[in-house]
């Protein structure tokens, strides 16, 4: 009942968040343009308005439920795993190292314009997430400095970021790249949504069908162990699954935080901890969440957009004390 709930205010969300902007356009132009444009009815708006719905609003509205549903999943996968109630999709660094890599397409031109901003994103996102696996498996493999890992590498590629930055861009290209890594759907594309869809599905397929393995980890290793979990296989198979995942959507987004933070809580609050149910409800509650906080970055100072991530960021700070307040009381 809670997922089919979720699933009604998903729809419901995209459609009411796709009307709301400069040009004012109906609940039922929406559905109608739509079913047009899939070859089930007529044109009912101008080709202004047409372009307004089909070729900017609903890819962009779209983009964020798939951002905020996999970087969702993702924070509950890595919070499980890692058995860390504060870990999120960025604490493997791999939103530092798409940062770097589509800094150095934009600014250094990678690639001599054959390598896009969200290719050389996903590049950077890809070698992040190596490097870490390195440098754990080199300490010994232990969760505790996975994590440390991703900090150092999140620091290094952040380092790596600013210093492209500040020596070799202009100010209007600064301008343009700090506006992207701040977390931006200004750029939202039908063929971004279909990969981000595309590996989004994947991502949750893939850990529903190790939602049981999820849950014996809430017992500690050596319990997941003892009931027949290849515990080291299982750790590197979801870790690779959810840097991907993040990859994917960091290459379309930028740097959008405090969403695989704070919604898997808020999940967890509904549905309780067994990740058959936690997941998909976490994915429809993160994307919910993202559809609204959008709708409101590029509406509350219009015609002047705020980035995605400013938003995100005040209001899962007050969320991330909350978390770490509970934390504190439950030791």
């Amino acid at each position: 009942m809670v997922h089919l709930a979720g699933l009604v205010l998903l729809v419901a969300s995209i459609a009411v968040a796709i009307t709301l902007g400069p040009a004012t356009i109906g609940v039922g132009d929406v559905w109608r343009t739509v079913l047009a444009h899939l070859g089930r009815g007529e044109a009912v708006l101008s080709p202004i308005r047409d372009g307004i719905v089909w070729h900017l609003r609903l890819p962009r509205t779209l983009l964020a439920a798939v951002c905020g549903a996999g970087l969702a999943v993702c924070g509950v996968v890595l919070q499980s795993l890692l058995r860390n109630p504060l870990a999120d999709p960025f604490v493997l660094g791999v939103s530092s190292g798409a940062s770097t890599g589509a800094v150095l397409v934009v600014v250094l031109g990678i690639g001599g314009g054959a390598v896009s901003l969200p290719a050389g994103a996903f590049a950077g996102a890809v070698v992040a997430f190596g490097l870490v696996l390195a440098l754990s498996h080199l300490l010994g493999g232990q969760l505790d400095r996975v994590v440390l890992c991703g900090v150092a590498a999140m620091q290094l590629f952040s380092a790596l970021t600013s210093f492209i930055v500040l020596t070799a861009a202009d100010a209007e290209t600064t301008r343009g790249v700090l506006f992207w890594l701040l977390g931006s759907l200004s750029g939202a594309s039908w063929s971004q949504v279909g990969v981000g869809a595309v590996a989004l599905v994947v991502a949750l397929v893939v850990c529903l069908g190790h939602g049981r393995t999820l849950d014996a980890f809430a017992f500690g290793e050596d319990a997941a162990a003892a009931l027949g979990v290849r515990v080291a296989r299982t750790r590197v198979v979801l870790l690779c699954v959810t840097a991907l995942l993040t990859a994917v959507l960091v290459s379309s987004s930028g740097a959008i935080g405090f969403v695989g933070l704070v919604l898997p809580h808020a999940a967890r609050a509904l549905v309780g901890s067994g990740h058959s149910r936690l997941l998909p409800a976490a994915a429809l509650a993160g994307a919910v969440f993202l559809v609204w906080v959008d709708t409101l970055a590029r509406t509350v100072l219009d015609p002047q957009e705020v980035p995605v991530g400013v938003l995100t960021s005040l209001i899962g700070v007050p969320a991330f004390v909350l978390v770490l307040y509970r934390t504190r009381s439950r030791r």
